[in-house]
């Protein structure tokens, strides 16, 4: 028989075990009683697939289970300081706000058990989440997978209940630590009904306004924080060099300098960091901000040939010079998480990259705060799902901290448990990757202000928000041709004409003018939320006695029963997100090419383009369109574009990236020798002669 074993009971009926006193043989008997070093130092009555029994506190005296019969090795001892008692509450450092954030962690990460630890390591999807999950598994973070919400056109006002309703859950836990929830308002709060949808990055990036992007990410901050959600999963710093990659839309340029200088979102999003904060330290200014993500880390933007998920074949040397550097402004603006890419680098996961993401990005860069990674531990392996727990291994081991499981929460819990008490991952490593993450709850002020601040309800969709949305659309569009003849322009176009034809399913589909990561995961057609389209921003531009008349595919006979003065065509792609968005022909879709020819051979056009990258534009088609003005995704409000179309504003922006004559000629670089774009990076007219 194994020797017996003699509990602690404490205080609040759990009982304490010192990992010293554990009784573990060097082999396993089906008579022997095996309990967990490190899983068992806090727990109460339980069933699980390894130990059946019952456990109770009897001062004294010895608790016996029984186990299955098991004839494995039990892991060799290692050590594992003792969690500290809980004791007397009051007064207690890590509850003292007053107190440094250092000195709270430190004062809260040795009470905690290896199951709480590991609970704070993981990051669940609200669909499984509920209280009680999040109570007795001490998880440390929730979020919205893409679309994911509460129900259909959910407004802030219902995802605040949500969140908060989840948030009670955490702080019944022995130390009340918060969650922080997770949603990817990476274009304005934008999987909540009735908020301001702002231009998808390409487009700001069109901009090149840092300031402009700092302010919309205070207004981001603002509705982001009236619907409960403290943390959210942008900005997105990738540098694009290929067009043909399904998140090009994401990048704000293929130029390094220019997607550095966007990193002023992070400002925007977190608040200003004091003079003298510390490099790499997490900073969020208060309630009225949320915490940022750095992504994805790194080089996701220059896989070959475009591949979402893709491998980078580059030396280190470029990996730094062209898509490290903006993550070095990040981490002197106090970005309080790195998010690491599921692609890879010269073949190897950038997830088990421990060089990249603990040499460089912890020690030689200085980041203090918690690296997260994505879903994708299913497909380390093939066949997917496969070898999860050396997944695992993998991606702790490397360096990063908290994990998004989202489903299967409890094998993750699981399988990271055995990887710590059979030694393959560190207790060092456990304790790095939470005092991470409490510093960044910290920095955050959770633990003070765990719930949404409903006062700011009435600033989500509000005027000034949809006012500055409308400004950077106006900022982003770039005039690519105005006029057949270059000295007599075809923009401005008269709103006082007697009868405009607007053709092209994008002129009246909210859903398309926003594109991916709107209201669903992909995107979708529609009405999908509040916004004002270009048809509508047409009808409110054009004079009293101009007729508007809209058929998204016209025929030759709407061209003989009406005598148009021009055409405004609105033509793009389809809204798409991620791998679902990898392209290797960029051509026009829904027939658009066939679309804007049939117009042109009627009446001047104004070919509006909406997409997320530059598209293929055939000589032909080029040559027949009178004005052609690349709009990119603009979001909620359409009457950016008509302030410039009919010139009560002059053309602002430039591309932020090369615009290809052929996808052969993909990838391209602004610098070499070769270059011969169709529009080279920076292109863009103006109105005026």
């Amino acid at each position: 028989m194994a020797k017996s074993l003699t509990w602690v009971p404490c205080s609040d009926q759990t009982l304490h075990l010192p990992i010293a006193r554990c009784y573990r043989p060097a082999v396993a008997h089906s008579s022997a009683i095996y309990l967990s070093p490190l899983t068992n130092t806090t727990f109460k009555p339980f069933r699980s697939k390894h130990l059946i029994g019952r456990c109770s506190s009897f001062a004294g005296k010895t608790v016996i289970l029984r186990s299955h019969r098991r004839s494995t090795p039990i892991p060799s001892p290692f050590s594992v300081s003792d969690p500290v008692p809980m004791g007397d509450m009051t007064n207690i450092v890590y509850k003292n706000a007053n107190e440094p954030i250092e000195a709270r962690v430190k004062d809260l990460l040795p009470r905690m058990t290896l199951k709480e630890k590991l609970g704070q390591m993981t990051q669940i999807e609200r669909a499984v989440a509920t209280p009680d999950v999040i109570r007795d598994l001490c998880i440390g973070s929730v979020l919205s997978g893409g679309g994911s919400k509460p129900l259909d056109n959910a407004t802030a006002a219902d995802w605040a209940d949500m969140i908060d309703g989840l948030q009670k859950g955490a702080l019944e836990t022995r130390f009340g630590i918060p969650i922080f929830y997770g949603s990817d308002a990476v274009h304005g709060n934008n999987n909540v009904y009735g908020t301001t949808i702002f231009p998808h990055n390409v487009g700001l990036g069109a901009t090149r306004d840092p300031d402009l992007v700092e302010r919309i990410g205070v207004a981001t901050a603002l509705e982001t924080r009236a619907s409960g959600v403290q943390y959210t999963f942008a900005p997105c710093v990738a540098v694009c060099r290929d067009p043909r990659w399904g998140r090009c839309y994401e990048s704000y340029s293929e130029d390094t300098q220019l997607v550095r200088k966007m990193t002023s979102l992070v400002t925007g999003l977190q608040g200003k960091p004091p003079i003298h904060h510390q490099n790499g330290y997490p900073y969020v200014a208060g309630r009225r901000n949320v915490m940022a993500c750095a992504k994805h880390y790194v080089g996701d933007g220059g896989t070959d040939k475009g591949k979402n998920e893709g491998n980078t074949i580059i030396p280190f040397d470029d990996l730094e010079n062209i898509h490290m550097l903006p993550y070095l402004d990040c981490i002197s603006k106090g970005v309080c998480t790195v998010m690491v890419s599921y692609s890879s680098w010269n073949g190897t996961k950038m997830h088990s990259h421990r060089h990249l993401l603990t040499d460089i990005l912890k020690e030689k860069l200085g980041f203090k705060a918690s690296i997260i990674y994505w879903e994708a531990l299913d497909r380390f392996h093939d066949p997917h799902g496969s070898n999860y727990r050396s997944a695992v291994s993998s991606a702790i081991n490397a360096g990063i901290d908290m994990v998004m499981v989202p489903f299967r929460y409890q094998l993750f819990l699981e399988d990271l448990t055995y990887l710590v008490e059979s030694g393959e991952v560190s207790m060092a490593r456990i304790d790095d990757a939470v005092e991470r993450i409490l510093r960044v709850k910290f920095a955050a002020g959770l633990f003070e202000h765990p719930m949404a601040d409903r006062s700011l309800l009435s600033i989500v969709g509000s005027k000034p928000h949809r006012e500055l949305a409308r400004e950077a659309v106006r900022k982003s569009l770039v005039l690519l041709k105005n006029g057949k003849d270059p000295r007599k322009p075809f923009l401005p176009l008269d709103r006082n004409v007697k009868k405009i034809l607007v053709a092209g399913k994008h002129a009246d589909d909210l859903g398309y003018q926003c594109g991916g990561w709107t209201a669903t995961w992909e995107g979708t057609s529609g009405r999908i939320t509040t916004g004002t389209t270009i048809l509508d921003a047409i009808k409110e531009a054009i004079g009293g006695n101009t007729k508007v008349v809209y058929e998204e595919n016209p025929t030759i006979k709407t061209f003989s029963e009406h005598d148009f003065s021009y055409a405004i065509v609105a033509v793009g792609e389809a809204p798409y997100v991620e791998s679902g968005g990898d392209n290797s022909e960029l051509t026009i879709p829904f027939k658009g090419e066939e679309l804007l020819k049939l117009v042109t051979q009627q009446i001047p056009t104004l070919a509006i383009l909406i997409s997320g990258r530059p598209l293929v534009l055939e000589p032909s088609l080029l040559e027949s369109l009178d004005a052609l003005v690349a709009a990119w995704l603009p979001g909620t409000e359409g009457n950016g574009i008509t302030d410039v179309i009919f010139g009560d504003y002059e053309f602002h922006g430039r591309l932020p990236v090369s615009w290809f004559k052929s996808v052969d000629q993909l990838p391209m670089d602004s610098i070499q020798n070769a270059y011969d774009p169709l529009f080279p990076l920076w292109y863009g007219l103006k109105c005026s002669i």
